[in-house]
């Protein structure tokens, strides 16, 4: 072999170690970069749209997930706070990670049980409601890695 050393016949290994968290780095990326640019979707109560009083803003979205589980969003403008209602229902039971986004920031974490009885879970949490509209995305991980995200922007007051 031309440019071996004497007395070798095998190509030259790579010692580089091998990148097993480049995948994972990239789908984490890749879902976060969904939830950011994820498109507004707006519904108002009423018929008219006029007016502001007595008027609430509501959204509701299907998240995408993996495997057999399926999630939604329900985001809700009411008395200067967005109430966030994430549904998801999945035929496994664990501890399920849940994240929060609302404005690109995390602010809530938190681990709720899905049971087999209840076929999944459901997690509240109101967040503070900025001028102008608010986007807010929900991401959760199931125990072996499963994961559900949703995003959706609720128009502002």
């Amino acid at each position: 072999m031309p440019g071996a050393p004497p007395g070798t016949s095998l190509p030259p290994v790579d010692t580089a170690p091998p990148r097993p968290r480049t995948a994972a780095a990239l789908l984490a990326a890749a879902l976060l970069s969904a939830l950011v640019w994820a498109g507004p979707a707006d519904a108002r109560d009423g018929d008219d749209g006029g007016g502001d009083r007595g008027e609430r803003v509501e959204v509701r979205v299907t998240g995408t997930c993996g495997r057999s589980s399926t999630a939604r969003l329900r985001l809700r403008a009411e008395d200067g706070g967005i109430r966030v209602d994430l549904t998801v229902r999945t035929p496994s039971a664990g501890a399920w990670r849940v994240s929060v986004l609302h404005e690109r920031r995390l602010v809530r974490r938190a681990r709720v049980r899905a049971t087999r009885g209840a076929r999944g879970f459901e997690y509240r949490v109101v967040l503070p409601d900025y001028a102008g509209p608010d986007a807010v995305g929900v991401r959760a991980v199931a125990p072996r890695g499963e994961t559900c995200s949703a995003a959706a922007t609720v128009a502002g007051s």
